[in-house]
This record gives C-alpha cells, sequence and structure tokens, in this order.
C-alpha cells in the first residue's frame, strides 16, 4: 500500500480536536533491563501514544504493588529462589529456629510451644504464597530490586511474631550453646527433628550427659570434630559414647593428633580448645 495524498496533521491540532478523548496517566512497569521499576507520564489517544516523559518519583504505593508481584512471581517460579538472594540467607536460622518450635508444638505436644502459638509457616512455599502478608508493607518507597535485597528479613519475619512467641523461641531454641570450655557454639536447626551442634570432642570433657533444647525434651545431636574440625562420631547419647565408643575414637587418633589430650577418663578430664602444653601428659 501506499498513501496518495496526505496532509499534515500536528500535535497540538489533534489535542485540540481531540481533547475530551485524550487520556493522561502515569504508567509504572517493571524495566528487566534495570531490574526496577520505571514509571512514565503518557498521553494517550486510543492506542496512540501522543507524548510520554519519565517520571521521577512514581508513586510508592504503585511502586510496592509492581515489586510485590516481581516478588511473588519469581518466588512462585522456584521457593528456592528466597535462598539465592541476600535476605533469605540472613533470615534462615531463624526461620528453622520457629520450623524446630513449630514441630515440637505440632508433634511433641510441647505445652510451651502450644501456649505461645500459632506458630507461622516459613517454609520457601509459604513465604513464596504469603508475599503481600509479610513483605509486601516493607516496599512501599522502594523502586528497584537491589533495595529489596538488602532488607533485613530476619528482623521482619522476628518482627511478626508476638511478644510470647519471642520469649518461648528464645528458650525452647536458643541460637547457641555453651560447652565445657566456655565456647559459645552455634545450634543447626536445619532438621526440625534433630537441632545439631558441631563441636571439638576435647571441648566435651567433663560434661557426663547429652545438652538439650525445646525445654529440656529434645537431645541435641552432637556431631563430634576432631582437633583439625574433621567429622569423628555422631550421637544423641554422649554418656554412651563416653562408656563405649570413645575408646575406639581414642586408640584411632591420638597417634594422628599426640599434641591433644587424650584421657583415659574423658567424663573427670578437663576440656580444653588447645594443644598440651609442651611436657604436659
Amino acid at each position: 500500500s501506499r498513501v496518495a495524498l496526505a496532509a499534515p496533521l500536528t500535535l497540538e491540532r489533534i489535542e485540540a480536536q481531540f481533547a475530551t478523548q485524550i487520556v493522561r496517566e502515569d504508567a509504572v512497569a517493571w524495566d528487566d533491563a534495570t531490574n526496577a521499576v520505571r514509571a512514565r507520564h503518557v498521553d494517550r489517544l486510543g492506542a496512540i501514544v501522543l507524548r510520554e516523559r519519565p517520571v521521577r518519583d512514581p508513586d510508592p504505593t504503585r511502586a510496592a504493588v509492581l515489586l510485590a508481584d516481581v516478588a511473588r512471581a519469581r518466588l512462585g517460579a522456584d521457593p528456592a529462589a528466597l535462598r539465592a538472594f541476600a535476605p533469605g540467607g540472613v533470615a534462615a536460622p531463624l526461620r528453622a529456629r520457629v520450623a524446630f518450635v513449630r514441630h515440637l508444638a505440632e508433634t511433641l505436644g510441647d505445652p510451651g510451644a502450644g501456649r505461645a502459638g500459632p506458630w507461622p509457616d516459613w517454609s520457601d512455599a509459604a513465604l513464596a504464597r504469603d508475599v503481600d502478608a509479610w513483605l509486601a508493607p516493607h516496599l512501599v518507597g522502594m523502586r528497584s530490586w537491589a533495595e529489596v535485597d538488602a532488607l533485613d528479613v530476619a528482623t521482619i519475619l522476628r518482627g511478626s511474631l508476638s511478644r510470647a512467641q519471642v520469649a518461648a523461641l528464645d528458650a525452647l531454641a536458643p541460637t547457641h550453646l555453651v560447652v565445657p570450655t566456655g565456647s559459645r557454639l552455634p545450634i543447626d536447626y536445619g532438621d526440625p527433628e534433630a537441632p545439631t551442634l558441631s563441636v571439638r570432642l576435647q571441648e566435651l570433657f567433663g560434661l557426663a550427659e547429652t545438652p538439650r533444647v525445646g525445654g529440656g525434651r529434645v537431645p541435641v545431636v552432637l556431631a563430634l570434630l576432631s582437633p583439625a574440625h574433621r567429622p569423628v562420631q555422631v550421637t544423641r547419647d554422649l554418656a554412651g559414647f563416653w562408656r563405649s565408643s570413645y575408646f575406639d575414637v581414642r586408640r584411632e587418633l591420638r597417634g594422628r593428633y599426640p599434641k591433644h589430650s587424650w584421657p583415659e577418663d574423658p567424663i573427670r578430664a578437663e576440656p580444653t580448645a588447645r594443644a598440651k602444653r609442651r611436657g604436659a601428659e
């Protein structure tokens, strides 16, 4: 096709002729290239864009809604993606502790955990599904994914717990345990049925029984390590380990680590985080 006859039509004349039909709006959209919200002021006649110009400060509520939509889509496509950006990683220990206390309340019927409940489901799938509830309110004023990535999600999630839940969480699922040497070591709640403490064997000398969490109801799984922090044994029964398996470990490792203590009576021995002093037996 070819235009054989035409006449110029200026923007001013269009605006004068169709003034009542021109729609003027601020369009907010997601820009994959910049990973951010892009806002434009658009003058439109039907499907024809007459004029557009960037908007420096888009409506914060609309931008927050768009960011929430992006978060929902990304996490919905891959719930585990929460672990891939900074907030998911920082919040992981808190989420695991809450999962442990939730398991304690629902499965073991722990009265302390139950009284503070109901406990939230902070699994990957649940957080992806409930973006509007826990994340969207904190997106107002943000315009880019970099700002979302910098959020302190651990503080956001902890702030959604009641005062009673915070107290119960700290009592039932402490972040660390202090071993006989005085070392304060983190507990891994990655498996809600088996909280685990990784500790060098020599630091437990003098401790007769397995430490417990969950108000004393759940024995901690002890991942015992050599002086070089290599796995030696895993046990929930420290007393039984001292009576039996310890002597096999002692026989195998004292030649490999002669500078470290391997007493015949570990329950009466002094705990240590260091090698023996020179000249000590």
